[in-house]
């Protein structure tokens, strides 16, 4: 793991995400101990921070907002509101050209000025979220439009345990 740098971690034992792009991996830890990791799906288009790149950016992150609680698992959004749809094969294979967000969604906002926040390198402007994705979809292989895509159940353990405000690391 390639460390931040010490006096950029959150104090003591406060929670926080690390998403580590090379390996798509996303580790949960409380201080510097690692509490559970998954791998995870980011874009297709690697690392950057350019709005309209279609690419996952880089750096200290936090999560804004929580969206989803009490919706069902599968649950379809667009435009971060649940469409009232339930994801499955048949809704699947009636819209292929959509790239689904799904069950819950944890929208992060930059927190480095000219890096991933403001002007056009803004995270929460690009819309980047922790969302779910279909179980066809590849983990452990950059395969979004920007956002980082889990499995539901490691989508759901993340909504429990990181709360809006929790920082969260992305890095390759």
């Amino acid at each position: 793991m390639r460390t931040p740098q010490l006096d950029a971690l959150p104090p003591g034992d406060a929670r926080w995400v690390e998403v580590d792009i090379a390996d798509q991996r996303m580790t949960v830890w409380h201080g510097q101990k690692a509490q559970w990791h998954c791998l995870v799906s980011t874009a297709a288009a690697g690392p950057g921070q350019r709005e309209g790149s279609g690419q996952t950016p880089l750096g200290w992150h936090v999560i804004r907002a929580a969206i989803g609680h009490g919706q069902p698992t599968g649950a379809v959004y667009r435009g971060r509101r649940p469409t009232g749809e339930v994801f499955d094969p048949a809704l699947a294979a009636a819209h292929p050209e959509r790239d689904w967000i799904l069950t819950r969604i944890l929208w992060l906002s930059g927190l480095e000025r000219g890096h991933n926040r403001g002007g056009d390198v803004d995270s929460q402007r690009r819309y980047i979220y922790f969302h779910g994705t279909p179980p066809d979809k590849p983990m452990g292989d950059a395969d979004s439009h920007g956002c980082i895509r889990l499995r539901d159940d490691d989508l759901l353990r993340l909504f429990d345990e990181a709360r809006p405000g929790t920082p969260v690391w992305l890095h390759d």
